[in-house]
């Protein structure tokens, strides 16, 4: 496990947390994609720069790339040996999404840009909301795609708390046993 992508079903599943946990325990940089996709005062980066600067990253001896934002998939897949996904109920999502903007209000998130404070807005529940069933299918879909790209690739699926402390605590070079 030397190239890690970390996604998850929804905003809230836990992917931030993950990472930097793994990052830790297996002294490998990890990379948020949201510090690289926003800009300060929440201004999107132009799609090239994202595309690239993931490229450059990719290209490294080892790394932990944590975040959805499936437009660019294709440059972290094709680098990657270990596919994690979170999928957690769509509650466990919300709940931390809306504890996470308490917890952190005013304040920039260390996985988030400079610049970019907390925030929450009825948009980004509404996408959380309308977006989640049809994300699990298309993220099943990339787990699937990555398996059959090469045979020594690795799938991990967690899909409760429980599993996900039990794989960050010690199971951190296992496969899911759980069905794509």
């Amino acid at each position: 496990m030397k190239k890690v992508v970390v996604t998850g079903v929804s905003a809230g599943a836990g992917k931030s947390t993950l990472a930097a946990e793994l990052g830790k325990k297996l002294d490998i940089p990890v990379y948020h994609l949201d510090s690289i996709y926003w800009k300060p005062g929440w201004i999107e980066a132009d799609p090239e720069e994202f595309r690239g600067a993931q490229e450059e990253i990719a290209a490294r001896d080892s790394w932990i790339i944590e975040g959805n934002y499936t437009a660019s998939f294709d440059i972290r897949l094709k680098e990657a040996d270990t596919f994690i996904y979170l999928e957690v109920p769509l509650r466990v999502c919300l709940y931390r999404v809306l504890k996470r903007w308490l917890t952190n209000l005013g304040k920039t998130r260390p996985d988030m840009a400079e610049g970019c404070p907390e925030k929450m807005d009825v948009e980004f529940l509404r996408f959380i909301i309308t977006t989640y069933k049809a994300r699990k299918g298309k993220m099943r879909n990339y787990m699937q795609g990555f398996l059959e790209a090469d045979p020594a690739n690795q799938v991990i699926f967690l899909s409760n708390q429980k599993q996900i402390d039990e794989f960050a605590k010690g199971g951190c070079a296992r496969k899911s046993d759980k069905q794509i």
